[in-house]
């Protein structure tokens, strides 16, 4: 039995005949060994990382090795350290970066600017990871789903400007100085009538000095209204030049919709990007990057209503992408007249059936419609449409005939519809939230990240390359497990290095004969020619 009330730690002036070992500040089995272990793996001038292809010391101190960096990168942002100020700290008192960094002690400078100037080099060192997934089996390659989310930008709602709200502005601002301008003529009446003229007043410049800012307001907004006039930006902000401005649901936030593709097998990030858009338009962009990082020939991929547009849903089907996305179907019926859902199309005849049983006949040219797109126009009969008992529900009060228009590939769009009404449609989407929510739920609720620290496209779809890369990476650890993980790890490195050494060797024996006989001449001819030149003098 002791008889100490608590434990007791060991004595700071304690002397230690062997002092600790880095390599003993962790243990065999800890996951930073992990980071460690992969980014040695990398080939970081491949990838385009800056410095990582230096040989020789220049003048000067030198850099670090952008391999620390990375390492230093990916362990905060697994760990939710995410501020190159907080990771300078941390690099010197958390004994696990001090094991993984070799007691390196980067500034937040340095920290900082790594991740500013290599944002490309994150993207590709994200994308090589899931390469190295597929690799490994951890990816289905069959089945995906898309989806995006909105995170807070470096940029509050008020910095961002609308063509509607300078509009307000200007207004607002005409207001202010046409008012500052009938107090200076007051101003300027009050004092003509004192009898010393105003000799001793200000002559209003307080007030002068307020017109003068404000008309500098002015210009500055009007200018702002003509660059979006100008270049269609629709938004502009004057603290983050690419955040926007955007809504999802009940959700308005000045920042980035990041866009995910998440594979159904391990529920592992296979392509994304950051757009400052809506859904509508990407569906085809991000299944095409999808295909293209797993390298298939088929995919199918799930999608929510937001991404439905006939065009993405078109060009998936001519790249071998089955899409399942729900039908959108606006505002329904309006004003309680028939809809174009109401009316069949025969194919064989290439007319349409109205709900009373009429053929609408095509026109012989296409137009385009205000989304672009070619249709074509299929027409009622004028007598036959104004003695209809359905007038009231299929006619205008001005309208004397019912029409109808038709997608140039709109066969496109009934195989969609015939493949939505499906049961495996049904069941593939009552599977679609789970699947492309959990990187999303995870990464913003588990781990806190629902806004970005920089600004700018370039650097902040970096930033988001290092949270898709940490959210992988950590997925990937618990399925495998270190030891798994680390023998995988090495075996990919071995056989990377192997096919390096043969590509270089196959680009040796790939120099033409021919440009070694040329060179064999060209040596005889440098032997003979001074002789020649003798025996002719």
């Amino acid at each position: 039995m002791t008889n100490r009330p608590f434990k007791s730690g060991e004595s700071r002036e304690q002397a230690s005949l062997f002092p600790p070992r880095i390599e003993d500040y962790v243990s065999a089995d800890n996951p930073v060994r992990a980071i460690d272990g992969y980014v040695d793996a990398l080939d970081l001038a491949k990838l385009g990382f800056r410095h990582a292809d230096r040989r020789a010391a220049g003048a000067g101190q030198p850099p670090y090795a952008p391999s620390d960096l990375l390492k230093l990168y990916l362990y905060g942002y697994i760990n939710q350290i995410r501020s190159s100020r907080r990771l300078e700290r941390e690099a010197c008192r958390n004994l696990e970066l001090i094991w993984l960094l070799k007691s390196l002690k980067p500034g937040y400078r340095t920290i900082a600017n790594f991740r500013k100037e290599n944002w490309a080099a994150l993207k590709a060192a994200n994308r090589s990871f899931v390469l190295l997934l597929r690799e490994l089996d951890l990816i289905g390659g069959t089945l995906v789903a898309v989806d995006g989310a909105l995170f807070h930008g470096n940029a509050s709602k008020d910095s961002i400007f609308t063509r509607g709200k300078l509009a307000k502005q200007i207004a607002k601002l005409d207001e202010e100085i046409e008012a500052y301008g009938k107090s200076l003529d007051t101003n300027d009446a009050a004092e003509a009538k004192r009898p010393d003229n105003g000799k001793d007043g200000n002559g209003g410049g307080d007030v002068g000095d307020r017109i003068k800012e404000l008309m500098a307001r002015r210009e500055r907004a009007q200018s702002d209204l003509e660059n979006l006039d100008k270049n269609d930006k629709g938004q502009v902000s004057k603290t983050d030049p690419d955040a926007r401005l955007l809504s999802k649901g009940d959700q308005t936030i000045a920042g980035y919709n990041v866009q995910s593709v998440v594979d159904d097998k391990n529920k592992l990030i296979v392509a994304s990007e950051v757009v400052n858009r809506s859904d509508v338009r990407h569906l085809h962009m991000m299944a095409i990057a999808a295909k293209e990082n797993l390298e298939v020939s088929s995919l199918q991929i799930l999608a929510d209503v937001g991404y439905y547009n006939s065009e993405d849903i078109k060009a998936c089907e001519d790249d071998g992408i089955t899409a399942y996305v729900p039908l959108h179907h606006g505002n329904g019926k309006k004003h309680t007249r028939f809809t174009r859902a109401d009316f069949t199309y025969d194919s064989a005849t290439d007319t349409y059936r109205c709900p009373a049983g009429q053929a609408l006949h095509p026109t012989k040219k296409l137009w385009k419609n205000t989304s672009g797109r070619m249709e074509r126009r299929y027409l009622g009969s004028v007598p036959t449409c104004s003695v209809c008992p359905l007038k009231a529900s299929c006619l205008s009060a001005k309208a004397k005939s019912r029409n109808v228009s038709r997608w140039e590939h709109e066969e496109v769009l009934d195989r969609h519809r015939q493949r939505m009404a499906s049961e495996q449609a049904g069941q593939l989407m009552r599977r679609r939230s789970a699947l492309v929510e959990h990187p999303f739920g995870t990464l913003k609720c588990r781990a806190g990240y629902q806004h970005f620290l920089v600004r700018s496209f370039d650097k902040v779809r970096g930033e988001w390359s290092l949270m898709a890369l940490s959210y992988n990476f950590s997925r990937v650890l618990n399925i495998l497990g270190l030891n798994d993980f680390l023998a995988r790890i090495t075996a990919w490195a071995i056989a990377a290095q192997h096919a390096a050494s043969a590509e270089a060797n196959a680009a040796r024996e790939a120099i033409p004969l021919a440009l070694i006989r040329n060179w064999t001449m060209i040596r005889l001819w440098l032997e003979v020619a001074p002789r020649r030149a003798l025996l002719a003098s």
